[in-house]
């Protein structure tokens, strides 16, 4: 779970702090990196902004997608009882995940640059982070669902090629491997993690 902190930070810092999502894509990142902005700079208690990136992430970012993607084939091997419990785990370890760490970051400059729909379900929206005196540039590609164009989700973050949700199921798929496809060693590190 080493990448958990990059993948949820970039997942919920350009997410969408209202009700009206744009129905194309480019337009959503542009809506997202202002809200995400406007909280990330403003003078509020921690524990306020915290309760809004939360707000905005169940609003903005298809958890529960990036939940079963990243479970693997165990979601095919699991009753109707366990992908409960690890959908309501996920949701948790994610929401905590970002909200605890993107906190400390102010005013991330986003330049949208190109689009490209994939198919009906997906379109790919380019952007460059803004290079600092702390950090490089760096090339955030995002994955959109669009399956219902009234409402895009965030699905996926290619960060230098790097698929983030790709390399939290690898994380998730060999947790449940080492301890011989046990669904309930994923369970009890999630669970872990809630509790400190």
């Amino acid at each position: 779970m080493k990448l958990i902190k990059y993948f949820l930070f970039f997942f919920i810092l350009f997410s969408l702090n209202n009700n009206s999502f744009s129905k194309d894509p480019s337009a959503l990142i542009n809506e997202i990196v202002d809200e995400a902005a406007l909280i990330l700079s403003s003078e509020d208690p921690v524990e306020s902004k915290i309760i809004k990136l939360n707000a905005i992430a169940e609003r903005s970012v298809d958890i529960n997608g990036i939940g079963m993607y990243t479970l693997g084939k165990y979601r095919k091997q699991i009753d109707d009882n366990q992908k409960s419990k690890y959908k309501r785990l996920f949701r948790s370890y994610f929401l905590k995940s970002f909200s605890s760490r993107l906190v400390d970051y102010t005013n991330p400059k986003i330049n949208v640059i190109s689009q490209k729909k994939i198919n009906d379900k997906y379109t790919i929206v380019n952007s460059l982070l803004e290079a600092t005196s702390k950090r490089p540039q760096v090339k955030i590609d995002w994955r959109i669902y669009t399956k219902n164009p009234e409402r895009p989700l965030i699905r996926d973050l290619i960060v230098e090629g790097l698929s983030l949700a790709r390399t939290q199921k690898e994380e998730f798929n060999s947790v449940i491997q080492n301890n011989d496809g046990d669904i309930n060693a994923l369970f009890k590190t999630l669970e872990e993690f809630l509790i400190k």
